[in-house]
């Protein structure tokens, strides 16, 4: 089985990513990069009409993960049941696999939370809401680094624009290009800018969930789906879908 192509080429980005990624959660453990987001939650306390608020609290449920996992999970079906195949199935088991075991892990271990933790529950001081490593919390108050929801639309919305063009092709259309260019990265951008507008999550919570969302992204797509070993009695539904046409 041959990789499929991501771009950029090789693995060199997908190490810049991680050492990003990395860099960043030695740089807050260690307490910097604070003052950058007190300033950005801040300013964004300080410009919130509400009109602003409800529109950005709309335009965030793009990022949510369960009804980007069920419609993930949908086409995948539709588009198995067309093609008499379970190939398009395996694409959203295994982003629902890998989204479980990185993003919710990693929540836990920093152990960080939201910027509203020092105005509702559990009530700290606007100085305690910043560092990681809140162990002496409960879970559900410290659960704010990486952003899921910016991990979440970054993979899911990879994993559906994957399956909408053999999808629209099994019914004898054709989805361009620059639509599914769109699809994977206009609504990431609206929902990392909407969960930072909205005080849900610090900036650099929003930048590493970018971070991991777009690592994880990449390992999805270099899977060769069409090529994967399948057990013999699936043989009658073995036909691909990346290259289907």
């Amino acid at each position: 089985m041959r990789l499929r192509p991501v771009r950029p080429a090789g693995w060199w980005f997908d190490a810049l990513l991680l050492v990003g990624l990395a860099g960043l959660t030695v740089a807050l453990a260690t307490g910097q990069l604070f003052g950058l987001d007190r300033a950005v939650a801040d300013w964004a306390d300080g410009h919130r009409p509400t009109a602003a608020y409800w529109v950005a609290r709309v335009l965030n449920f793009l990022g949510q993960g369960t009804p980007l996992t069920l419609i993930g999970a949908g086409l995948g079906v539709l588009l198995a049941v067309r093609l008499r195949s379970v190939r398009p199935i395996l694409l959203p088991v295994v982003g629902f696999v890998v989204t479980t075991f990185t993003i919710g892990p990693l929540k836990v271990w920093t152990a960080r939370t939201a910027p509203s933790a020092s105005i509702k529950e559990p009530f700290l001081p606007p100085e305690q809401t910043l560092p990681l490593f809140h162990d002496d919390l409960p879970v559900r108050f410290a659960q704010s680094y990486p952003s899921g929801h910016v991990a979440n639309a970054i993979v899911w919305y990879g994993v559906i624009a994957l399956l909408l063009a053999p999808l629209a092709r099994s019914f004898g259309r054709h989805l361009p290009a620059r639509l599914v260019t769109v699809i994977r990265i206009v609504p990431p951008l609206v929902v990392l800018t909407t969960t930072t507008y909205l005080g849900w999550h610090w900036l650099t919570d929003s930048v590493a969930g970018l971070l991991l969302g777009l690592f994880l992204d990449r390992l999805l797509h270099r899977v060769p789906w069409d090529g994967i070993p399948l057990p013999g009695r699936l043989r009658e539904w073995d036909r691909p879908f990346t290259s289907y046409s």
